[in-house]
């Protein structure tokens, strides 16, 4: 660690953040008392915004452009790099196990459903929403009470090099990986590139001495895991006797078996999708490897509320609403419209929205999606985006250009009785159709 940041002032700041409310990188939320970090954005120089901070009332600016600097900023040569390293010494301060979860799919839902089940025995802290890149992932460490026993970290990427930067600031002892599929790929250089990023987490704790809970029905991050882990765990064995969990049914809501210990329970979730089986086996391994009670780890699964448009189910006066719009790629499409296919329901439409970040790919895998809804007989589907428009050669689905095209349709053509999924990437926004169904 002291070999990446090099020389720089974390002691100092270390003993400022102790005696402060915190950390702001936003000069428009900062409140009294916290720390304000100068950062670049792509269209921004953060730095001119610290004099707005200080006014707000933050205690201190930490900036890295000298021409900012007055009685209440501290200079340093990379605002960035500091807070990172400011994260990291604070880590390793409050000296908490932590867990980080990567992968194409599922990280947020896993993340959250593990924190619900381990907080049944421990004093846990999560990363907070989706703050999974090099800035978010400092902030949510920085966020966590000094007692925090269980510390879960989730890790995003966009390009190869930065999960193995996020191990270097949160030093992982355990890991998971959720799954590899085709997402962001245009950052990374083709699905191999993908591959490489997520399981740089294998690589950390390799070097450490960590351990990987893995889902052993996962060919390629199975094949990974003996190349690359010393201590690996799956999940259908978390500790010492085989954890068995199987769908009941897939309707609006996942129902579930669960046999551990010569015994079976059922869990009747909140949660859309077959697919989010996966999620619910990690999360309840990863209890039981900790030592949560099995009857405790599937009451907080059951009582698990998914929000923030991930595998969330909304009752409208007109609709029922899958909304799953945070984000989509070509494998969690295609898995919300295996469950989405599979749905009983007299009257069911969906609503797609392109796949943003694929690349050279792009119109290839949104043609696929396409040839699916041909397959599952999902004919009755809107889609929203450019790309989707330019795949559709046959013409024979509705398209919109946007979001505000698609409203002004719903004005005249007002839908009513539906089952409606909703899924597309986050530059869409298609969350913003939602009062209008």
């Amino acid at each position: 660690m002291r070999h990446f940041f090099g020389k720089m002032k974390t002691e100092m700041l270390y003993r400022i953040f102790r005696d402060s409310e915190g950390i702001s990188v936003d000069s428009r939320t900062v409140t009294g008392g916290q720390i304000f970090f100068a950062l670049w954005g792509e269209n921004h120089n953060g730095n001119k915004f610290a004099a707005d901070a200080l006014a707000k009332g933050a205690s201190w600016a930490v900036i890295d452009d000298p021409a900012y600097e007055t009685r209440k900023t501290i200079l340093v040569d990379d605002g960035l790099l500091e807070l990172q390293a400011l994260a990291a010494y604070y880590r390793k301060k409050i000296s908490p196990e932590v867990i980080a979860i990567t992968g194409t799919n599922g990280k947020t839902t896993t993340k959250e459903l593990i924190s619900t089940v381990l907080a049944k025995k421990f004093r846990v802290h999560s990363t907070r929403g989706n703050y999974n890149n090099q800035i978010g992932v400092p902030l949510s460490i920085l966020s966590a009470p000094e007692n925090t026993e269980k510390m879960i970290l989730e890790f995003g990427a966009s390009h190869v090099g930065e999960i193995r930067t996020l191990c270097i600031i949160a030093r992982p002892d355990y890991g998971i990986v959720t799954n590899v599929g085709k997402a962001h790929t245009e950052g990374f250089g083709g699905y191999e590139g993908v591959l490489k990023t997520k399981t740089e987490l294998y690589e950390y704790l390799q070097e450490v001495n960590g351990v990987a809970l893995y889902n052993e029905k996962d060919p390629v991050l199975t094949g990974k895991i003996f190349r690359l882990v010393n201590r690996a765990v799956p999940f259908s064995d978390p500790a010492g006797t085989n954890l068995n969990i199987s769908v009941i049914s897939s309707g609006l809501n996942l129902c579930l078996t669960v046999r551990y210990m010569h015994e079976t329970y059922k869990i009747s979730t909140k949660l859309f999708g077959a697919y989010n089986i996966e999620n619910i086996r990690a999360a309840i391994a990863t209890g039981l490897f900790f030592g949560v009670d099995i009857k405790d780890a599937i009451d907080a699964v059951e009582h698990y509320q998914p929000a923030n448009n991930r595998s969330q189910v909304k009752v409208t006066g007109n609709n029922t609403l899958i909304c799953d719009s945070y984000n989509a790629n070509p494998s969690s499409m295609m898995k919300a419209i295996e469950s989405f296919a599979g749905l009983e329901a007299d009257k069911k439409i969906c609503i797609l929205g392109d796949m943003l970040e694929l690349g050279k790919s792009s119109n290839e895998e949104h043609k696929k999606v396409l040839k699916a809804l041909r397959a599952k007989d999902l004919g009755n589907t809107i889609l929203v985006g450019n790309n989707f428009r330019q795949a559709d050669e046959n013409q024979d689905f509705i398209t919109f250009s946007s979001v505000a095209e698609l409203k002004e349709y719903f004005s005249a053509e007002p839908l009513t009785g539906y089952y409606i999924l909703i899924k597309g990437s986050r530059g869409i926004a298609l969350e913003k159709i939602y009062g209008n169904l």
